[in-house]
């Protein structure tokens, strides 16, 4: 507490002391050094995933070295806590590179660490591997082994060669029924892109958004109803959190708190309901490879390529003609 000395003139031109104390203005305590990694991540928009992860990975790098403090540990310290990952507990190249990325961030962005050092860190090298690719009579067995909003979602996925968090974050407002046509918001790279609605489905996913339409209304009846809203669109459209376009094309089957915002709203399903769904298929269908949710998106992928390449050959053959 800090001490002012007041003094002031009387009437006979004397100087006067007043005693007593002041309490000066207390500075604010710095924040916590994971809260400051959180705020890092929040300034560049990372994906609340990528602050779990980074977090946990800093949490875990602390705990190794007996909680010793960041500032306090270099090259050497990082490269032993990544030989622990690789050795101990023989975690997975791209696991292993996660971490990195995550110390990487801490040391750069949070403590302003000259990070010369680090960048001599060895990554670990993730060796090719050939995809999966299924047939077409494999995928039909599969589908049907699928019901409900799993088949729907991977219809999705297989059709519109959506990736598993893109079509599990669609938003109502999304889906173009007139020109049969998905925007995907916010992809790979913080990228939109525009995609095909396929025919077959349109039907399905209208009666799928009327049964989600009616559990919207019963939830703002029961006063919730709202949705998490991306940035400060929350702040600049206060009711759009309740609004039928924001909402999931694929909600949640319960309410739940928003990590971040405390706030009680529906979220969007969880992935691994498709992911459980789709090994619960194959393994229904007795196909013996093991495909992930990824290897829907192949066969849309391929048939683009042949349809690319063929066209390229009929130009050039026109070419050659003329």
């Amino acid at each position: 507490m800090g001490l002012i000395r007041l003094e002031f003139r009387v009437e006979d031109g004397r100087i006067g002391v007043m005693h007593g104390t002041v309490a000066s203005t207390p500075t604010k305590n710095k924040p916590k050094l994971l809260d400051q990694v959180r705020d890092a991540i929040r300034v560049k928009h990372y994906s609340i995933r990528t602050e779990q992860a980074y977090v946990d990975w800093i949490k875990r790098f602390i705990l190794f070295h007996a909680k010793r403090h960041p500032k306090e540990m270099a090259e050497e310290e990082v490269a032993q806590f990544l030989t622990y990952l690789a050795r101990k507990l023989d975690v997975a190249p791209s696991t292993q590179n996660q971490a990195l990325s995550a110390l990487l961030f801490l040391y750069k962005e949070v403590l302003k660490h000259e990070i010369g050092w680090l960048e001599k860190v060895e990554r670990a090298k993730k060796p090719p591997k050939l995809p999966v690719v299924l047939s077409r009579a494999e995928v039909k067995q599969i589908f049907a082994h699928l019901k409900g909003g799993s088949k729907l979602m991977a219809g999705l996925l297989y059709g519109s060669g959506l990736r598993l968090m893109e079509c599990v974050r669609l938003r109502v407002k999304d889906i173009d029924f007139a020109l049969g046509q998905i925007t995907v918001r916010d992809a790979k790279g913080g990228k939109d892109r525009i995609t095909m609605l396929p025919l077959n489905l349109a039907e399905p996913l209208r009666r799928h958004l009327l049964r989600v339409k009616a559990q919207h209304e019963q939830d703002l009846e029961d006063g919730f109803g709202s949705v998490h809203l991306p940035f400060a669109l929350s702040r600049k459209f206060p009711n759009a959190a309740r609004e039928w376009a924001w909402q999931c094309v694929f909600p949640s089957s319960r309410i739940s708190l928003d990590p971040r915002s405390g706030k009680k709203q529906r979220h969007h399903i969880a992935e691994g309901i498709l992911q459980s769904a789709l090994k619960t298929a194959v393994h229904a269908s007795g196909i013996v490879n093991e495909p992930t949710v990824t290897v829907c998106v192949i066969p849309l992928l391929l048939t683009c390529c042949n349809v690319a390449t063929t066209f390229a050959r009929s130009r050039s053959y026109l070419a050659t003609k003329m």
